[in-house]
């Protein structure tokens, strides 16, 4: 060990408890830094045990609750812990995926913080030696009438295309919600899938002495410094204008080049690990590797390209600037990996070693200015078990068969062209449509269905995708809300007939200091734990994003879900809208009809000004879903079934109004509600309800198709048939114009955001 003490320079500040409280830390947490060191820590120091140690990098808060998820799976090459998890799928290829957050930056500066979101998640990835094919986008937004929310939405949609239709990486799907819980803390949740042929999956583990460390990408610059730890790991206040310098920028040209450059390089054989520069940039990086293998690291920070000739060692180890990774290569195959680079014309240069002994050292100008034991920055890190505090949750359900006619505000055509035109229902068109989800032709289903499907060239097989979250349930009750969001992202995908086999999900809550928010936090988990274990689909990887609150204002739980499924035969896919007149149309159901925390029951309380029906939520049962999800599979492989739609938000109404919207032309259905007897046929209209899905297919496959789902203990109802004629046909309830509701549904988003369609 060196008997050399880091050394401050002259124009570092003193540290004391004030500076670590002002960069994040606690005065006990700043004890024990020094405890560690058996010193004060430098000014540099201090500042890499900031970011190490916040809420972004070393989840002390989520860590004990996370790892009671299911990691495992026989399919399983790669669970938490690295840069993202691995699926095997079959034909030598692994799906490779991950689900990230980037919401602080894209409140303060929405496009470079949606656009740098994108390019974050999409390195994570390219890391793990897969290149990116598809990314999906989850996104909250306040309501359109709060100042700024407009320019929020233009300039987060703006950044999601402008970096990924660059980059050259489809945007293939998501989903966006508009509440007022939203209006101080929007959402920005970015899913990537990459590819990776079986045994080329690279690792972020050092595994040799002597290993050179490449700096790879962009020049480092002062962007982004402290984004992981003050931005990203403590609540908005009024003065957030101040944070802008925080937010990183990105160039997603540099960002396709270095996608190209590293796959290239990774083929040599010569790069043992891998590790994006995201973010505490540099300091992250390159602790997580040595420490994951053991080992430790020095680093010559003279040798790091820059934008700035007078960065401090401070800025260079913090800066979160983008386009950046580090390789670790083998010792003496340095020039392979550095002329692959130079080909793509690309800065690279060697910037340190991996040693033997379990230390972070940085040097600058030939002085130690940093020197930490590895562990103390990663595995060493606090960890927390805060305390919780439950609120009151009703779980009995109750119903009323004379609610409709006892409050009578509305025909129920008028509720139905409503909520179709209400921003969170409305088709979100105007959003996908600014992103290219064509770039590398593997897209086979658009945007805008239950899932994203894209093909696995050379095979057979697809992979189909799909995000889901509900932020209503889960602010009613953040269990049943988890739950919900798992099983609805499962049925999504098992809607285009493929089988969910792996889960990554991103958790978005206020400050881990509030009791409150620790027990939804608690419960949320526990809920994503149980539905995943009912399904047995493995949670591969994820992300935890505290302290979502401004002024003292939490955001709802809200637990972002992402799952990929496998189709083995392409050709089995099925569409989310009806393919042809005269086919029979069905409602498959599982458990029981809900108004509680339904688009429904959030418009009638508008309507009444907030006063609430007292609706209570009924549990959702992931057994019948895990049921639905295997027959729906199955119906699909034996070709039985046309299409698959999962009813959620807007109920049953809105499901079939959107099976109507065939892109070659719109169609029409005639049906009959009669029968769903929990409510009157006028709520049942818009009911929502987990497992619920509505499917099309010929009349002579009825029986065949009933058993399929029958036989697993779910409830299979004919409801009509479609029509050529585009008319909404409900008995009793229902005779509108398909055609109109299209231009309703289609044209509600645009509207509210100012523009001429």
């Amino acid at each position: 060990m060196s008997d050399t003490i880091p050394i401050a320079l002259p124009s570092d500040p003193p540290v004391t408890v004030e500076l670590a409280r002002a960069l994040g830390l606690t005065e006990n947490e700043y004890r024990v830094i020094e405890a560690r060191l058996g010193r004060r820590p430098t000014y540099t120091e201090l500042g890499v045990f900031s970011v190490m140690w916040s809420e972004h990098c070393s989840y002390k808060s989520s860590k004990l609750h996370l790892r009671q998820l299911p990691h495992s799976g026989r399919a399983v090459v790669r669970g938490p812990g690295e840069n993202a998890g691995a699926i095997e799928i079959g034909d030598g290829w692994l799906a490779v995926f991950k689900i990230e957050s980037h919401n602080h930056p894209s409140y303060v500066e929405p496009y470079q913080g949606a656009a740098t979101g994108v390019g974050g998640i999409i390195r994570d990835i390219l890391a793990m030696g897969a290149r990116p094919i598809a990314t999906l986008n989850s996104l909250k937004f306040g309501d359109f009438d709060y100042p700024r929310m407009t320019y929020l939405v233009r300039g987060v949609v703006g950044g999601i295309g402008g970096y990924g239709n660059c980059v050259g990486v489809p945007t293939v799907g998501g989903e966006a919600s508009f509440s007022k819980e939203y209006n101080k803390n929007i959402l920005v949740n970015v899913f990537c899938l990459g590819l990776a042929r079986k045994g080329e999956l690279m690792s972020a583990s050092a595994k040799s002495v002597g290993s050179a460390v490449i700096y790879a990408g962009s020049a480092t610059g002062r962007d982004g410094i402290h984004g992981a730890s003050l931005l990203a790991s403590a609540e908005f206040d009024s003065a957030e204008k101040s944070k802008r310098p925080s937010v990183q920028v990105g160039d997603p040209f540099m960002g396709k080049i270095l996608i190209e450059a590293c796959l290239e390089a990774f083929a040599t054989g010569a790069v043992e690990a891998c590790q994006d520069m995201g973010a505490a940039g540099l300091t992250s990086s390159s602790s997580e590797l040595a420490a994951r293998g053991g080992l430790g690291i020095e680093l010559d920070l003279d040798k790091v390209p820059l934008r700035e000739p007078a960065l401090t060692p401070y800025e260079i180890l913090l800066s979160e600037s983008q386009e950046r990774m580090l390789l670790l290569v083998c010792p003496g195959r340095e020039g392979e990996v550095l002329s692959v680079f130079r080909k793509w014309d690309l800065p690279a240069c060697v910037v340190g070693r991996i040693v033997a002994e379990n230390r972070w050292r940085a040097f600058y100008r030939g002085a130690l200015v940093a020197d930490i034991p590895v562990n103390a920055l990663t595995v060493d890190a606090p960890v927390y078990n805060r305390p919780v505090k439950a609120r009151p949750v009703a779980r009995d359900y109750s119903h009323s068969s004379t609610l409709c006619k006892s409050r009578g505000e509305l025909e129920h055509g008028e509720v139905l062209r409503v909520l179709i035109g209400s921003p969170n229902v409305a088709s979100k068109r105007w959003i996908y449509r600014q992103f290219d989800y064509l770039v590398q032709s593997n897209t086979l289903v658009e945007p805008g269905g239950d899932a994203a499907v894209l093909r696995i060239k050379g095979t057979q097989r697809a992979l189909a995708i799909a995000v889901d979250s509900n932020f209503r349930l889960c602010a009613r009750d953040p269990y049943i809300g988890a739950v919900a969001a798992v099983c609805e992202a499962a049925l999504n995908v098992a809607c285009v007939g493929a089988t969910p086999v792996g889960i990554t999900d991103c958790l978005n809550y206020g400050s881990p200091e509030r009791p409150e928010v620790m027990w939804e936090f608690a419960r949320s988990v526990e809920g994503i734990r149980d539905a995943a274990l009912a399904l047995e689909i493995p949670v591969v990887s994820g992300n935890v994003s505290f302290y979502n609150e401004t002024d003292g204002q939490p955001i709802p739980p809200t637990p972002t879900i992402a799952v990929v499924g496998v189709l083995n035969e392409r050709a089995h896919r099925l569409s989310s809208y009806f393919k042809r007149a005269d086919d029979a149309v069905a409602l498959v159901k599982g458990g029981k009809l809900r108004l509680a925390a339904t688009a429904y029951e959030a418009l009638l309380e508008q309507k009444r000004s907030g006063v609430s029906f007292g609706w209570v939520l009924p549990p959702i049962e992931p057994e019948l879903v895990k049921a639905t999800v295997d027959a729906l599979s199955e119906a699909a492989a034996l070709g039985i079934v046309s299409s698959a739609h999962d009813v959620s938000e807007g109920g049953i109404g809105v499901a079939l109004v959107e099976c109507c919207f065939n892109p070659n032309g719109v169609l029409g259905v005639e049906v009959s509600l009669d029968g769903l007897d929990e409510l009157g046929v006028g709520e049942a209209l818009f009911a929502e309800g987990t497992p619920l899905v509505i499917v099309s297919l010929p009349e002579a496959n009825l029986e065949r198709a009933a058993k399929v789902f029958t036989d697993r203990g779910l409830e299979f109802k004919t409801l009509g048939k479609v029509k050529n004629e585009p008319k909404l046909t409900v008995k009793d309830l229902i005779d509108e114009d398909c055609n109109a509701l299209w231009e309703v549904y289609h044209r509600a988003l645009p509207r509210r955001l100012g523009e001429h369609v």
